[in-house]
C-alpha cells in the first residue's frame, strides 16, 4: 500500500509519457492503476498489426489509427475519471519546447530511436525536469533514473550506434537495405519456403479477392491448376506491386517519408521466359541440392556484379521455379542458410527489388550474403515488469528521495538468486559536454573538407543537434530555421559547399566553434585542430571529434575477473543482438553498496561472453530501445585493408 505522501505525490502530479508502444501500453496502464490523475502521450506512430501480440491496448481494429489516442480511450474504459491527453506528434516537433517540458513534474521515455532520447534529454535538461529511461531487450530489460546535477544524465556514457530493425519498420517503413534483408531472408523466404503455421506479419489478403471469403485466403498458396511461372508472377505481383499500393492508401505514414512505387512482374521483366540454360541447372541439382542456382541457369556469373530491376526480377522468378521444381520436397521445412546459393538468390532479388521500391540502393549478392542477423522476439512479461519499475522510480522522483534513486536491471538468469538488480546512478560526468558543457575538439582538414561535411557528419550526426546554429566569434556561419529570411537561406547554403578555410569567417587550426540547437537550448564549443591524413577504414568520415561519449572499448584480458580481481562466476551472457526494443544491453560490474564512479566503467565485458565477480553489479549500456517491434537483426561487415589517404 502506498503511504499518504505517496499518494499526495501521484495525485498533484502532471506526468509526461513518451511512446505508446510495447512499454508504453504497459505503462499507461500502470500509472493509471496507480492513481496518477494528469497523464501526457506523445507518440507518431501508428498501430501495425505485429503490435497485437504484446501491446495489448490495440485490436485488430485499431490498425492505422493513432497508437497514442487508442491508448487514452482504452484505458479511460476502466479509470474514466483521470485525464489522459495524447499527441499524434513527433516528440522532436517545435511545439513540444522546454516551456512545454516544464508543465511537467516528470517525464517518462519509451522511444525507438537513439536521436528522440537525445533530444528528450537536452529538454529534460534544460527544462530541470526529471527524465526517467527504459528499454527492454527479449527477457532483458532497464530502468534509469537522470536528474539534472544528482545524477548523470543520458548521454553521460557512450551509447553505441543503433543496429536495431523493428518489424514495422520492416514490413512497411523500410530506409536501409539491411531492412530490405530482414523483410526478404526472415518473412518472405520464411513464408513461401518454411512452416506454413509459422507467424508472419506478412499480408496475406489475395489482391484480387471480390468477396469476404475470398479475402480470407492464404494468397501464398499454390492453386491445383497453377504453374510454377504463373504462380511466381502472383507472389511478385502480390508483395511488391498490391501490398505497396495498400501501404500508400495510409497517408499518415507518408506525410514525412518519400513514398514507394509499387512494380508489377509485367513491368519489371516481359512475360515471355527469361532465356536460361536449362541443362546447367539440370546438372546442378543433380549434385548437391544446395548448388542448384538461379544465376547459373540465367548465364549470370559474377557475384560482386550489381544486377539491375530487371535481372533481380529475373533472378527472384527463377529462384522461386527451381525450388518447387528442384526442390519440392523441402519446401515447408526450409530455413535460410547462407551457404544455400539458392536461398541467398532468391533473398538478394527479393531485398533488391524492395529497395528498388524504396528508393534504397541496391546491393550486389557478395555484399547481400555478408548482412547475417538474428531475431529477438518482444516479452510481453519484461515490458510489464519494466514499466512497474517506471512507475516506482517516478514515485521516489515525484517525492525528491533521492538517496533510494535505482537504476534496476531485469535479468534472463538469476545472479545471487535475483533477476533484478538494482544499482544506485551514477553522479553526473565531468567531461559530458551535454550536461557539463565541456569542450570538444575535432581533428579535420581545414582546406579540404566543406562546412557541409561538419555539420551532416559531426553536428547532426554526432551532437544530435536538430535545428543547429554555428558561430565563430560573432560571426554566424550556419543557421536554420522557419523564421529567415530568404536572402539569409541563401547565404547559409552557400556556406555549406564552402571549405572551411575559405568562409567569410576563416576556420582554421586553433579557431573555437560555437555550436548551438536553440530548440534543445543545447550550447558546446569546439576546438578546431587542422590534420592532413586520415585512415580510409578506422576514420572513414575524414575528421575525428574528441570528447563526446564514443562507444566503450571492450578489454579482453583473458582472464575470469573483470573488476578489481575479483572472483569470477558467470553472471550473464550478453550476446551482440539488437532487439525489437533496440537496447544493445552491455553489463558493467560495480562494487556492491557502494556509491558508482565514473572509473568504475573502465573495465567493460565482452560483447559475445562476460564473467562477473560475485561482488559485482550490473550496468546494461543501452544502445536505443524500439519498444514497438519484435524482430530486429544485426549488421554484420567484413572489413578491408586499411588505407591511408591524403584528401584531395
Amino acid at each position: 500500500m502506498a503511504s499518504e505522501q505517496q499518494l499526495s505525490a501521484i495525485k498533484g502530479a502532471k506526468v509526461l509519457m513518451v511512446g505508446a508502444g510495447g512499454i508504453g501500453c504497459e505503462l499507461l496502464k500502470t500509472l493509471a492503476l496507480s492513481g496518477f490523475k494528469d497523464v501526457h502521450i506523445i507518440d507518431m506512430d501508428t498501430i501495425e498489426v505485429s503490435n497485437l501480440n504484446r501491446q495489448f491496448l490495440f485490436r485488430q481494429s485499431h490498425v492505422g489509427q493513432s497508437k497514442a489516442k487508442v491508448a487514452r480511450d482504452a484505458v479511460l474504459k476502466f479509470r474514466p475519471h483521470i485525464s489522459i491527453t495524447p499527441y499524434h506528434a513527433n516528440v522532436k516537433d517545435p511545439e513540444f519546447n522546454v516551456d512545454f517540458f516544464k508543465q511537467f513534474n516528470v517525464v517518462l521515455n519509451g522511444l525507438d530511436n537513439l536521436d528522440a532520447r537525445r533530444h528528450v534529454n537536452r529538454l529534460c535538461l534544460a527544462a530541470g525536469v526529471p527524465l526517467v529511461e527504459s528499454g527492454t531487450t527479449g527477457f532483458l530489460g532497464q530502468v534509469t533514473v537522470h536528474v539534472k546535477g544528482k545524477t548523470e544524465c543520458y548521454e553521460c556514457q557512450p551509447k553505441p550506434a543503433p543496429k536495431t530493425y523493428p518489424v514495422c519498420t520492416i514490413t512497411s517503413t523500410p530506409s536501409k537495405f539491411v531492412h530490405c534483408i530482414v523483410w526478404a531472408k526472415d518473412l518472405l523466404f520464411a513464408k513461401l519456403f518454411g512452416d506454413k503455421n509459422q507467424e508472419n506479419d506478412l499480408n496475406v489478403r489475395a489482391s484480387d479477392a471480390s468477396s469476404s471469403s475470398q479475402q480470407t485466403e492464404d494468397v501464398f498458396e499454390r492453386k491445383n491448376d497453377e504453374d510454377i511461372e504463373q504462380y511466381g508472377r502472383r507472389i511478385f505481383d502480390h508483395v511488391f506491386g498490391y501490398n505497396i499500393e495498400l501501404a500508400l492508401s495510409n497517408e499518415d505514414t507518408w506525410k514525412n517519408r518519400n513514398r514507394p512505387r509499387p512494380i508489377y512482374s509485367k513491368d519489371a521483366i516481359p512475360v515471355e521466359p527469361v532465356g536460361q540454360n536449362g541443362n546447367q541447372a539440370k546438372n546442378l541439382a543433380a549434385g548437391n541440392p544446395l548448388s542448384v542456382s538461379a544465376m547459373a541457369s540465367l548465364g549470370l556469373k559474377n557475384p560482386q556484379d550489381l544486377w539491375s530491376l530487371k535481372e533481380n526480377s529475373a533472378v527472384f522468378l527463377e529462384a522461386l521455379k527451381l525450388f518447387f521444381s528442384k526442390r519440392e520436397k523441402e519446401i515447408g521445412n526450409l530455413t535460410f542458410d547462407k551457404d544455400d546459393q539458392l536461398a541467398v538468390e532468391f533473398v538478394t532479388a527479393a531485398a533488391n527489388i524492395r529497395a528498388s521500391s524504396f528508393g534504397i540502393p541496391l546491393h550486389s549478392l557478395f555484399e547481400a550474403k555478408g548482412i547475417a542477423g538474428n531475431i529477438v522476439h518482444a516479452v510481453a512479461t519484461t515490458n510489464a515488469i519494466i514499466a512497474g519499475l517506471i512507475v516506482i522510480e517516478a514515485i521516489k522522483v515525484l517525492q525528491n528521495d533521492i538517496t533510494n534513486y535505482r537504476m534496476t536491471y531485469c535479468l534472463e538468469h538469476p545472479s545471487r538468486k535475483m533477476l533484478l538488480m538494482p544499482v544506485e546512478p551514477f553522479e553526473p560526468n565531468k567531461s559530458c559536454y551535454v550536461c557539463s558543457e565541456t569542450p570538444l575538439t575535432l581533428e579535420i582538414n581545414t582546406h579540404r573538407s566543406k562546412l557541409k561535411d561538419l555539420v551532416d557528419k559531426i553536428v547532426k550526426a554526432k551532437l544530435g543537434m536538430n535545428l543547429p546554429l554555428i558561430m565563430h566569434g560573432s560571426s554566424l556561419l550556419y543557421e536554420v530555421g522557419d523564421d529567415l529570411e530568404e536572402d539569409e537561406v541563401a547565404n547559409y547554403a552557400a556556406n555549406l559547399e564552402k571549405v572551411l578555410s575559405e568562409l567569410p569567417s576563416p576556420v582554421m587550426g586553433g579557431t573555437i566553434l560555437t555550436v548551438e540547437d536553440l530548440q534543445q537550448e543545447l550550447k558546446c564549443s569546439i576546438n578546431v585542430k587542422h590534420r592532413d591524413e586520415f585512415d580510409e577504414e578506422k576514420e572513414p568520415d575524414g575528421m575525428v571529434l574528441s570528447g563526446w561519449t564514443q562507444p566503450l572499448a571492450v578489454e579482453k584480458n583473458g582472464k575470469g575477473s573483470t573488476d578489481n580481481g575479483a572472483s569470477t562466476s558467470r553472471v550473464s551472457e550478453a550476446t551482440s543482438v539488437v532487439t525489437e526494443d533496440d537496447d544493445e544491453l552491455q553489463i558493467i560490474p560495480t562494487q556492491i553498496g557502494k556509491k558508482r564512479k565514473l572509473s568504475d566503467i573502465s573495465s567493460a565485458a565482452s560483447s559475445e561472453v562476460s564473467s562477473f565477480s560475485n561482488d559485482a553489479k550490473i550496468k546494461r549500456k543501452a544502445e536505443e530501445a524500439d519498444d514497438n517491434n519484435d524482430l530486429v537483426m544485426l549488421d554484420g561487415g567484413s572489413s578491408e585493408n586499411s588505407k591511408k589517404k591524403r584528401e584531395q
